[in-house]
């Protein structure tokens, strides 16, 4: 057995007061160093809510960290939390939204930050019992001299270590050096922009929750239905829009732009941040359901929903101020660049950014984007598809725009190339992404809603998940003809991502073959969560399900919500004087019923599906920094441990 100084007399004498023999020395051949970033996903502020990803990505098998762990990890935590795990989350990160900006509540600095706290192991030590001496000292030259920490063997430790210099670090028992290893933190920057494709749209980080007995009354419709016997939000609310009411909203990081922790893009960074124990990540998320390449990325948009603090800034500038840290980034007039002669009038003269100077500003190291669905009126042709009445939707004005068919949307997708090439140019002019780093931007490609299989066939003819307004159906005609855009929204994206050397992330398409929009059944003979029905409640019964026991993070067939789910999840309402001054509605009743099923993410991806999407990504970015040299040696043996 290897001796140890003092150890066969006294466990606890002074390291160094018995000489090592010959074997003690050789049982030390095999002790080593491994060590990890404590919070590697930075945007949490408790570095126990990135350890809960993190144990539940180890938990994962090797096969299942390879080819898919967002969506295995997104399974294994809904199984834990019924209501979501985000809801527990979502108020303790550096993102203030009363502010708009990524600022940490302790005043560390997020974008730029000085040091990363590490949890250091020593493996391989015959006895652990023993104290080893810890010694570090700062790889910075000039920055002080040694440290140290005398603690069990056994026993984990942790450290401050300087950002980007490192630590040095070894390991002494009984004054003789076992190990020795350097402590270099690779954190990378990741910024995501772009539509409610990409903010995480119809998952909120806390969804709406519902009494097991109190209903809501709507009124008429436009159709001949009674609009009663609907869900009611819990509490002691006595009209809709009242102080009671409000308080039960669904809750959202950025509630103007309902981004959420669900995200495929706070999923993919938060992913990168667990898989390889040298990295830290630091992500800042600015993309807004409703956003396009104009209004949105290079036009202040104040996102889709009521707030007193709307966005103040466009998601290109957001992030160029982001680039700055700490510093706001200066503006500055660009009245040329990006109009591409015309071709874009909105982008014509007075258009002001931020931009932060290149030897001030942090580089990215990636930019996810998921953007040009709105940009061709997508969300538009989804109303004329699904909603009898058009001239009811014509109605609403700035809610649903203009109800158009696949002609208008043809036409602007002849243009959406030239807001492609005008966002590349503001991602290296004024983001200062490398133009020989093109890759480093990836954009995502958008998921089929309503195909059945791999052969083409779509949603039959039907209400199914949608009966939670009358006027709601879809057919198959209308569906091939969204799908058939679709095709063509892609081939754009995929030839622009070519052309300007982006990464383009398309695997998850083929996932969400038979996860559409009508996945799941009507008659009962089913799980309750594959449901497509509404619960309504007619008399005294709830049917088919009481909705208190709606789960919106549970795993199911389906991977898009329906207006039922929408319903149900996010529930979107708003006070009758704003319906009033905006709508110029007196009678709205009905109204709130089309807002719920319809502002509150329907035709989005589940938090499965941004799981989904978030795989394809990862699988994108993995490549992206393997290829510059921005992937750790301990990831590999870290993800393929049991």
């Amino acid at each position: 057995m290897p001796r140890y100084p003092g150890a066969p007399l006294d466990p606890h004498a002074a390291p160094g007061s018995e000489p090592m023999g010959i074997d003690d020395l050789a049982s030390m051949a095999s002790v080593e160093i491994e060590w990890r970033v404590e919070n590697p996903f930075r945007l949490f502020t408790d570095p126990k809510d990135t350890e809960i990803h993190r144990a539940t990505y180890l938990e994962l098998s090797p096969a299942q960290r390879r080819t898919a762990p967002v969506l295995a990890a997104e399974h294994a935590l809904s199984r834990r939390h019924e209501a979501g795990w985000a809801e527990t989350m979502y108020s303790k990160t550096c993102w203030i939204n009363s502010r708009n900006r990524y600022v940490c509540p302790n005043g560390d600095d997020y974008i730029n930050p000085k040091q990363h706290r590490v949890v250091l192991t020593l493996k391989g030590v015959p006895e652990p019992d023993v104290d080893c001496r810890w010694i570090t000292s700062s790889l910075r030259e000039g920055d002080g001299g040694e440290s140290l920490l005398t603690r069990p063997c056994k026993e984990p430790v942790l450290f401050s270590a300087p950002y980007p210099s490192g630590l040095a670090v070894r390991v002494e028992i009984g004054g003789i050096t076992v190990a020795s290893t350097e402590v270099k933190v690779r954190d990378i920057f990741v910024v995501g922009v772009g539509d409610s494709f990409g903010s995480g749209e119809g998952n909120p980080d806390v969804p709406v929750r519902f009494s097991p007995e109190r209903t809501i009354e709507y009124g008429k419709g436009g159709g001949s239905g009674s609009l009663s016997g609907y869900p009611a939000r819990v509490g002691p609310w006595k009209q809709v829009g009242d102080d009671a009411f409000v308080k039960e909203n669904a809750r959202w990081l950025d509630q103007a732009c309902h981004r959420s922790l669900y995200s495929y893009q706070t999923r993919a960074a938060l992913e990168l941040a667990v898989e390889d124990p040298h990295r830290a990540v630091t992500f800042a998320g600015f993309a807004c359901s409703g956003a396009e390449v104009t209004w949105g990325m290079f036009l202040r948009y104040k996102g889709n929903e009521w707030v007193p603090n709307p966005p103040d800034l466009s998601q290109i500038s957001a992030a160029a101020d982001a680039q700055c840290g700490r510093v706001e980034a200066p503006k500055q007039d660009m009245p040329e660049a990006y109009h591409m002669h015309g071709v874009i009038p909105e982008l014509q003269g007075g258009l002001v950014l931020s931009k932060c100077p290149a030897d001030k500003a942090r580089k990215i190291d990636l930019l996810l984007m998921s953007v040009g669905g709105n940009d061709i009126g997508f969300a538009r042709l989804v109303a004329n598809a699904v909603l009898s009445d058009q001239s009811l939707v014509r109605s609403l004005g700035g809610w649903f725009g203009q109800v158009h068919g696949n002609k208008e949307s043809q036409e602007l997708l002849t243009r959406l190339d030239q807001r492609y090439k005008a966002m590349n140019r503001a991602l290296h002019g004024i983001l200062h992404i490398p133009w020989e780093e093109s890759d480093r931007v990836i954009l995502t490609g958008y998921p089929p809603f309503a195909l059945l299989d791999d052969k083409g066939s779509m949603c039959a003819d039907g209400s199914a998940g949608m009966d939670v307004f009358d006027e709601f159906a879809i057919t198959q005609k209308a569906a091939l003809s969204s799908a058939w855009l679709a095709d063509k929204l892609d081939q754009i994206m995929k030839s622009s991502a070519e052309l300007h050397g982006w990464s383009f992330a398309s695997e998850h398409q083929k996932t969400f073959v038979g996860r559409g929009i009508c996945a799941g059944h009507t008659n009962g003979l089913g799980q309750t969560v594959d449901d497509l029905r509404l619960p309504r409640r007619k008399g005294n019964v709830w049917e088919p399900y009481n909705p208190a026991l709606f789960q919106p993070y549970a795993a199911r067939r389906r991977w898009f919500r329906t207006p039922n789910d929408a319903f149900l999840t996010g529930n979107f309402h708003v006070a009758g004087s704003v319906m009033q001054k905006v709508l110029k509605l007196q009678s709205f009743s009905w109204f709130q019923v089309l807002l719920a099923a319809t502002y509150s993410g329907a035709f989005h991806p589940s938090a499965e599906g941004h799981a989904a999407i978030a795989d394809s990504v990862v699988e994108r970015a993995r490549a992206v920094l393997s290829r510059h040299g921005q992937t750790s040696p301990a990831a590999a043996a870290f993800n393929d441990a049991p």
